[in-house]
């Protein structure tokens, strides 16, 4: 989508590293054929890829710098998600035109579940679970991590991002809410924040899985 060009002089200059792992989507979330409980925990799968091989591979490369969770459209929801899950493996989210919830109806986006709900969808439902996180290590971790949501003014999913960052405040985690000009939930768009959000310098950048509009 033209994403990694828009930050290209701070890659050449060393500020940032981009690990660009493609999604599985088309097996999870998005595989129609498959049973709701087989969608999720092929989901599972993934995450547990990202963690166990892909973030150890990172350190190895680049030890001690800060490591980033980025995700565009449905790809924010995966960068979201695994950081809220496992807040001890990263510094920072930044998510673009995110959905937190999978289990929402919300114009032509389905519910990727199809009214199925079981512990693994709750615990994979950011807007779900993190309601009732308890847990001081979690919470102290999340309270650590530097969280940005950008989201467009008439993006369906405004009202998405806007009860996350109101389940965040609740939690104690700061955070920032931006909103950007119009719907914005196109890849045009997500370049034009990209330079604006995706530049931090000494930084490894995990982007979980690609946009989809």
């Amino acid at each position: 989508m033209g994403m990694v060009g828009r930050v290209r002089e701070e890659i050449e200059a060393g500020q940032l590293q981009l690990y660009c792992v493609d999604g599985i989507d088309t097996e999870s979330l998005y595989c129609e054929w498959a049973h709701p409980h087989d969608r999720i925990r092929r989901h599972l799968q993934y995450e547990s890829y990202i963690l166990d091989e892909v973030i150890p591979l990172m350190d190895l490369i680049n030890p001690g710098a800060l490591t980033v969770s980025h995700g565009c459209s449905l790809g924010a929801f995966h960068a979201a998600n695994i950081a809220f899950r496992h807040p001890h493996r990263f510094d920072q989210l930044i998510a673009f035109s995110g959905r937190y919830d999978l289990t929402a109806r919300l114009e032509h986006f389905r519910d990727l579940f199809d009214g199925y709900y079981n512990e693994e969808i709750y615990y994979n439902t950011p807007a779900h679970y993190l309601p009732g996180l308890s847990c001081p290590s979690q919470l102290s971790a999340l309270r650590r991590m530097r969280i940005t949501l950008v989201v467009g003014e008439e993006d369906p999913f405004r009202e998405s991002n806007e009860r996350l960052s109101h389940i965040l405040w609740g939690k104690g985690v700061w955070h920032d809410l931006r909103y950007w000009p119009g719907r914005a939930h196109r890849a045009h768009c997500w370049r034009e924040m990209a330079p604006h959000y995706v530049t931090i310098r000494g930084s490894q950048v995990a982007t979980v899985a690609n946009g989809s509009p």
